[in-house]
């Protein structure tokens, strides 16, 4: 039994044709399509459209590997946990030393930002009184 019906098959032939003339513009951005896999995509998605048989799409390969990745990451993060807990400790006090480090620059720089505005709009208000 064939997996896609004839109106499915024309479709995608005349996408095939749009893209190869310069005429085949995809959806969402409106620029020219010039792969032959996404003139394909689109020939099924509006075959899809019209009702013609045509296979479902396929989840997206990213979110699949994502998930594997993230299942084995776990039992490794948790074996090393275990394995370096004393060493933990030590390391644990230099990062937190660096971002108060970090954080009191960026208190530093804000409060030198707000002394700079008060000091301009002081300017701005003494040169106004001036010409007035």
């Amino acid at each position: 039994m064939a997996k896609y019906s004839k109106k499915a098959g024309d479709k995608v032939e005349r996408a095939m044709h749009e893209m190869h003339e310069g005429k085949l513009k995809s959806g969402r951005s409106g620029k020219k399509v010039t792969s032959r896999k996404q003139a394909i995509a689109i020939g099924l998605s509006e075959a899809r459209e019209e009702g013609a048989k045509v296979p479902k799409k396929a989840a997206s390969p990213k979110s699949g590997t994502r998930k594997a990745a993230a299942k084995k990451a776990t039992p490794k993060k948790a074996a090393t946990r275990k394995a370096a807990a004393g060493k933990a400790t030590a390391r644990k006090t230099a990062p937190k030393k660096a971002a108060a480090k970090k954080a009191t620059t960026r208190k530093a720089a804000g409060k030198k930002a707000a002394a700079m505005r008060k000091r301009n709009a002081a300017k701005k208000s003494s040169t106004s009184k001036a010409t007035a």
